[in-house]
């Protein structure tokens, strides 16, 4: 028995070091420097870190948020690695608005899976019987990807879709986190789990907020060609900045006012 548990142990030992051997493979994968051409700088990557200030400067941060007349229900999806509780300040400023603020439904995004890309079409169509109306998503980063792919799938659900710094368009590797994407979901960038063409625009209205200080994502990647999306809004804030910048609130409290069915 001790003989068969020992062999069992290794053989276990044995698969895990060929899965931690295949991450890193894809995180070092060869890539044509053209595949990332367009993506941030260095420095503007270390911008990110402005985020470590958010709070010292929330408490002080003042924001005179106006009363809707025209309530929507709005599901939030995170990016990658990030949980709920990051999306959360922006929750908080639609509610104060009197719109409806709802999580995805998951936890950690840590990449996408049949499994959670049905988990969150099913929350949506809950959502949308729920409150008998069409729901708003707004997806920041990856999560705005799952945006995109959920409201082709279901666009009688959805009246709107929002991304943030989204990548759906151009390279999947124009981007300084794709080889860490890579090593933590096991799949490449190029091949997915789950059917989607980024590119191709939902059959519902469609809005890309992108940066030219993201430090994440290639801002054209983030803004779309005509035809990816209905709109490009430019702003002015970091990719970590999506979820508390003031001039995001304020652009996704207008798109939520000028938002029909």
């Amino acid at each position: 028995m001790a003989a068969a548990s020992n062999a069992g142990q290794r053989a276990q030992q044995a698969y895990a070091a060929t899965q931690i051997a295949r991450r890193v493979a894809l995180a070092r994968e060869a890539c044509p420097q053209e595949y990332e051409s367009g993506k941030p700088r260095f420095i503007r990557f270390l911008g990110e870190a402005q985020v470590l200030l958010e709070p010292v400067r929330r408490p002080r941060r003042k924001l005179a948020i106006a009363p809707t007349a025209n309530p929507q229900v709005v599901m939030l999806l995170p990016g990658f690695g990030a949980h709920p509780m990051r999306m959360r300040y922006l929750a908080r400023q639609m509610e104060a608005a009197g719109h409806t603020a709802k999580r995805w439904g998951l936890g950690f995004n840590w990449g996408p899976t049949q499994q959670n890309f049905d988990a969150v079409e099913e929350r949506l169509l809950q959502l949308h019987a729920r409150h008998g109306r069409k729901v708003v998503l707004v997806g920041w980063s990856l999560g705005g990807l799952y945006a995109r792919e959920i409201a082709k799938r279901q666009p009688h659900a959805v009246a709107k879709v929002v991304s943030m710094g989204s990548p759906f368009s151009g390279s999947p590797r124009a981007n300084n986190v794709w080889r860490a994407y890579q090593f933590i979901t096991g799949h490449s960038v190029d091949a997915p789990p789950v059917a989607a063409e980024l590119r191709v625009k939902p059959p519902v209205e469609t809005v890309a907020l992108w940066s030219a200080n993201d430090g994440v994502i290639a801002p054209r990647c983030a803004a779309g060609r005509p035809g990816e999306r209905d709109r490009a809004v430019a702003l002015r804030c970091t990719h970590m900045g999506f979820t508390y910048d003031p001039q995001v609130v304020t652009t996704l409290l207008a798109e939520l006012e000028t938002t029909r069915g």
